[in-house]
């Protein structure tokens, strides 16, 4: 591939993996691939192990992968060292190799380490700084009508695309309402403990709001700008949540108090729950269809799959103005329920964002106008070879 994988002026630099290899992942013993800065075309039967492809590359990026599966699981049967994930990612500032898995650490370890140009980085965030990663799985189809669990761990995933920071504040502030929880159950616990922890609680979860909040303005505004006669409808989004209501309207100093207080004064209610019942961890996603004015989960799966792409790809171009780096894009199974003309201009959006994309599915021919524009590969039984 060409050695400098940025693009126009003006446009977010390309970000593209040009050497993928793999030990002891799903059901892949060993795979090393070789590839070219242009997308890439994974087609085969079911079960052939293309999703296993794209869940690999997730790990490139912070969490628990696209499938959010335990390290035991993605780890190949019998083996016994764990995992390991290795790519060259191509940027403007060279060729970066990182590396990151279960293997090499020590015995029982759970954790996964990451090392970046040889050398072990001090968590997953840092992954941040050399690429964004994005993905549309069919487990998604159902995200509009699913438990709002599911909706959050998304919004909080476009959180972090543009706002690295934002994975380790939702991290921290879930282990400190565990420890809240935990105190409020037992007998020997007294109120200055849970004020040590309720106070940065508040501090946490005001920062969680904001960045919701400023994310969500940042993504209609990018919708807005979009035409009216797009091939995936536009999306009203808004946030339930009383933080999120009231983080833009009053200063953050009044709405951290707030809910401080509110954590303060909700501790009989909260131990009779057995857990907390204010704060960022129940608030939700609304999404609208607005050529329709219709709420999302109202629509049919059709309109629901459309609209999510739609979303999607809204967020892919406002990760890349923000980040200055085209994200890479993972679409698991993405054309099976598109018509040729929607396929079509996916492929083209697609092109257009700047970014490589790796998409995957069954039945090549509905690739056939990315001839020339991806790289085309058959998987069969933990193999990969050139189509």
């Amino acid at each position: 591939m060409t050695d400098d994988p940025s693009t126009d002026a003006g446009k977010p630099a390309r970000v593209a993996i040009s050497r993928l290899k793999l030990a002891n992942f799903r059901n892949y013993e060993s795979l090393s691939l070789r590839l070219g800065p242009s997308h890439v075309v994974l087609t085969g039967e079911n079960g052939a192990g293309k999703t296993n492809l794209l869940e690999a590359i997730s790990f490139l990026s912070p969490g628990r992968g696209l499938r959010r599966a335990t390290y035991t699981d993605v780890t190949r049967t019998n083996a016994p060292d764990g995992f390991a994930i290795h790519a060259a990612i191509e940027t403007t500032e060279g060729s970066v190799d990182v590396g990151t898995g279960l293997a090499g650490n020590a015995p029982g370890a759970t954790a996964r380490r990451v090392r970046i140009n040889g050398v072990t980085a001090a968590g997953a965030d840092e992954l941040l700084d050399y690429s964004r990663i994005l993905w549309l799985v069919p487990a998604m189809d159902g995200l509009f009508t699913g438990p709002a669990a599911d909706r959050r761990r998304f919004l909080d995933r476009m959180v972090l695309a543009i706002d690295p920071a934002h994975g380790k504040r939702v991290l921290d502030y879930e282990k400190a309402m565990r420890s809240r929880n935990r105190l409020l159950t037992e007998e020997r616990s007294n109120d200055s403990w849970l004020d040590a922890i309720e106070t940065p609680m508040a501090e946490l979860g005001i920062a969680i709001a904001a960045a919701r909040a400023e994310l969500m303005r940042l993504i209609n505004g990018m919708i807005e700008r979009l035409p009216d006669d797009s091939p995936f409808p536009k999306a009203d989004c808004l946030l339930e949540g009383e933080l999120e209501q009231r983080v833009g309207i009053e200063s953050a100093t009044d709405v951290e108090e707030t809910f401080r207080r509110a954590l303060h004064d909700g501790r009989s209610r909260d131990r009779a729950a057995g857990r907390t019942l204010d704060g960022p961890h129940r608030s939700d996603l609304l999404v609208r269809h607005r050529p329709k004015a219709m709420p999302a989960e109202h629509c049919s799966t059709g309109e629901q799959k459309a609209l999510l792409i739609g979303l999607i790809l809204s967020h892919a171009r406002l990760t890349g103005e923000l980040a200055g780096m085209a994200p890479i894009l993972l679409l698991d199974e993405i054309a099976a329920h598109l018509d040729e003309g929607r396929r079509a201009a996916l492929f083209d959006i697609i092109e257009e964002l700047g970014g490589q994309a790796f998409m995957t599915g069954t039945d090549k021919a509905l690739f056939k106008s990315l001839e020339g524009r991806a790289q085309f590969f058959d998987v069969s039984h933990g193999e990969v070879r050139a189509a």
